[in-house]
């Protein structure tokens, strides 16, 4: 037992905590073994599993979760130490043995962490190596919005969002977006710590690469800690040989580490008097090693040191974000710790067996909690139940519904555009102090003007926990925006990076879950940049946040912008997307109607987010009663002109592109009067209803009123297949008239007539169908 005096915690508690680092060591690595060796593999697949990134990161987690991590905080764990986060919360008692023994199999403890599909309650999804990090970033900027309006329960204490990230994650681009705008907005109570074991997936990670990382932190106002030599290295300095030995360590390339990390004690005796035996001290300061000691001097890095660990933890801040660069081996304790292929690397039944004799684990004993340990069970069930982060049992927290208006906002206008029609109603909302309009929170990259969010700023306000005046204001310039920023605004400007609107929304979006308080978020971009942050937008959707994403404009209709500007593919992208209700309304009424019914769904338990893709085209609006199509417009379709039965011919279109099938009907109707026209509101919400609904689906039903013998004629300022599958509900023909290739810029006379969805293009395809 390890009697040395302890500066951060009494002897007890870290014998404790040592041997529960060595517990989830194995549980860790049995799981992987247990799904790759030891269950049945019903259809010859490898199973996988990341034992060496597991095994890099068991020390930090386990004083993480065992002794420093409080109730209130949050943690995203590196996806590939997924086994670890799993065998720490078996041994707390919130992951059942049988999940264990499913890992990675269908109902089972999932690969990744996951909020919606694992039990042992995730406080963020991982996966997509660097998102979970940076949402932590803005989780920490939603809860200092939240403590800022007083909107976090009673009594809550405000927590520390922690990252755990594999240094090669820091390759990923989007952490550098979020960390410069985490420098924006001042960011607090914020970790990341970065298991620097300098391997990749691939190989190891470069060595230029760390030498700029504490300088970029740095810059950025972070509070920087260094976890390098564990104690054994540390006590070296005064030996004679000690500084030579531990500056041979601190200028060793990463790839030569790992090697000799690999090859063992003597491949590192060999190293190290081949490149400084000839220094003072240092022969004979090897010689007081055997191979085994000097093994273990070489590679006590303090990622693996307990109590390096601990002590570095008492070295943040919270009034700044913090990061530890923590000097880990990829596959500590494993017979391929170190090599550069150990990543997916499994051992074999031999070295489990050996690994499994080793920890003194009986055979029987593999899922034991507290088989082979030295400190006894009582002691050991003690130390858990004491440890902060247990006391709150119940991390899933849940906010009440927010109450939405009996009256909503609907704009008047002859000629308005969706895009405007939004704006107008936010305006309107705007204006009232409710419990709704306090609960929206809206956020833009940086074009929150150009998608019409002007006259909710002007009425809410930018947040900033600071505070920053507008300068045009007090140097009395003209202007008509608000631009000052203070802990009562209710907007968030974001700086032009798609991926952060995402993560913000992502984080937003959770906030009743994570914090107890609610938020209805809504994000704005133009609609083709959703492409840009495709990632991080199906990242939020993952972990079922819930927001709504305004995207406008959309389509070549925004026609003298050009192709770079003008979306394509983007109403497929909402089909695709699960855990993203997608509309394209038409009209002011109809726009109304979604934004008041997707204010709920989003609170609904069986709910989701919302796409609503807007068009800055002016239509004219029609004089109408819109009650009765209500349920109708949410479904996703609704007669725009009823046909009859034996119509030979209807037309099916979505969004703006209404004013050309207005203009082809005046043809149309002088030979066929009985011609119909079908407004689709929702081809997400039409088509995944068909799915499952077959014959009895909204669609289905809408159809019942044509023939079989009817030929369709779709069109869509969007990608043609979009509404194409329309024809396969009861068989009929289809003509699909779309946006198939790049734009340009030009008028939408000429654009809409280039790509053939002009009324002419109707027209013409109306008397193709005919001559069939």
């Amino acid at each position: 037992m390890n009697t040395k005096k302890i500066s951060v915690i009494s002897q007890s508690d870290f014998d404790c905590l040592k041997a529960l680092e060595e517990k989830a060591l194995w549980l860790s690595s049995w799981m992987i073994h247990h799904a790759n060796h030891v269950r049945k593999n019903r259809d010859g697949i490898k199973v996988g599993g990341h034992q060496a990134s597991s095994a890099s990161l068991v020390t930090l987690m386990t004083a993480l979760y065992f002794k420093e991590l409080r109730p209130n905080d949050r943690v995203a764990v590196k996806p590939h130490a997924s086994p670890v986060f799993h065998a720490i919360q078996y041994l707390i008692g919130r992951q059942s043995l049988e999940k264990l023994k499913s890992f990675r199999a269908f109902g089972g403890a999932q690969s990744y962490p996951s909020r919606t599909k694992d039990t042992d309650q995730v406080d963020f999804s991982t996966g997509s190596v660097g998102l979970g990090v940076a949402v932590t970033l803005f989780a920490s900027l939603i809860q200092d919005y939240l403590e800022s309006k007083s909107k976090l329960p009673e009594g809550y204490n405000p927590g520390r969002m922690v990252a755990l990230m594999g240094d090669a994650e820091l390759d990923e681009g989007n952490v550098w977006e979020a960390m410069l705008e985490g420098w924006k907005h001042d960011v607090r109570n914020l970790w990341w710590i970065i298991d620097y074991n300098r391997q990749s997936l691939d190989s190891t990670v470069s060595d230029k690469l760390f030498g700029r990382f504490d300088d970029i932190f740095r810059t950025t106002s972070w509070n920087v800690i260094v976890l390098k030599y564990g104690k054994k290295l540390s006590n070296i300095i005064d030996k004679p040989g000690g500084e030579s030995f531990l500056k041979w360590v601190d200028e060793c390339p990463n790839s030569l580490y790992s090697a000799l990390t690999y090859k063992g004690g003597e491949g590192f005796r060999a190293r190290i008097e081949k490149d400084i035996g000839h220094h003072a001290g240092v022969k004979s300061l090897l010689q007081d090693y055997d191979n085994e000691q000097l093994y273990d001097l070489s590679t006590d890095l303090a990622g693996h040191d307990m109590e390096s660990v601990l002590e570095s933890f008492k070295e943040a801040e919270s009034d700044r974000p913090n990061v530890f660069i923590a000097y880990t081996v990829k596959g500590r304790g494993m017979p391929f710790a170190g090599h550069k292929d150990n990543h997916a690397g499994l051992m074999t039944e031999d070295q489990m067996e050996a690994f499994k004799d080793n920890l003194n684990i009986p055979d029987g004993s593999e899922w034991s909690k507290f088989a082979g340990l030295k400190v006894n069970e009582s002691k050991l069930k003690v130390f858990i139940n004491s440890s902060p982060y247990n006391k709150n049992k119940v991390r899933d927290l849940k906010a009440p519904k927010i109450n939405l208006p009996n009256e909503f906002p609907l704009p008047k206008g002859e000629l308005i555009s969706t895009q405007d029609a939004f704006g107008k109603i936010l305006n309107e909302i705007g204006r009232t102090k409710t419990e709704f309009s306090n609960s929206l929170i809206t956020a833009s990259p940086d074009v929150s003007v150009s998608t019409n969010l002007g006259a909710w700023i002007n009425h809410r306000g930018l947040y900033d926990r600071t505070g920053i005046p507008d300068p045009f204001k007090e140097e009395n310039v003209l202007s008509p925006l608000k631009w000052s920023m203070n802990f009562n605004g209710q907007h968030i400007e974001l700086g032009i990076a798609e991926n952060n609107l995402f993560l913000f929304l992502a984080a937003a979006g959770l906030s009743s879950s994570l914090f107890g308080s609610r938020l209805l978020p809504i994000g704005t971009l133009y609609d083709p940049f959703i492409m840009r942050g495709l990632d991080a937008l199906n990242y939020a959707c993952y972990q079922d946040s819930r927001f709504m994403l305004v995207a406008t404009p959309s389509g070549i209709t925004l026609a003298p912008e050009g192709g770079a500007h003008q979306s394509i593919s983007t109403p497929l992208i909402g089909m695709g997307q699960d855990n993203l209700a997608s509309f394209e309304p038409a009209f002011v009424d109809e726009l109304s109607v979604l934004m008041k019914w997707g204010f709920w769904f989003m609170q609904d338990d069986k709910g989701s987010s919302i796409y609503l893709r807007l068009s800055t085209k002016p239509i004219k609006q029609p004089d109408r009663e819109i009650n009765e199509i209500e349920s109708e417009i949410i479904a996703g379709a609704y007669w725009y002109c009823k046909p009859k039965y034996n119509s030979p011919i209807i037309i099916v279109y979505s969004g703006p592109i209404v004013t050309e099938v207005q203009k082809s009907l005046e043809i149309i109707r002088e030979d066929i009067p009985e011609i119909g026209v079908l407004s689709i509101t929702s081809t997400d919400m039409l088509y995944k209803d068909w799915a499952n609904n077959s014959i009895n689906s909204h669609i289905s039903k809408l159809l019942s009123k044509v023939s079989k013998d009817c030929i369709i004629i779709t069109v869509i300022d969007g990608y043609s297949a979009s509404l194409a599958w329309i024809g396969s509900v009861k068989g009929n023909k289809v003509f699909s008239l779309g946006v198939d290739k790049f734009g340009q810029s030009g008028d939408t006379i000429d654009l809409y007539k280039e790509h053939k969805i002009d009324s002419d293009a109707i027209i013409d395809a109306t008397a193709n169908a005919l001559l069939l």
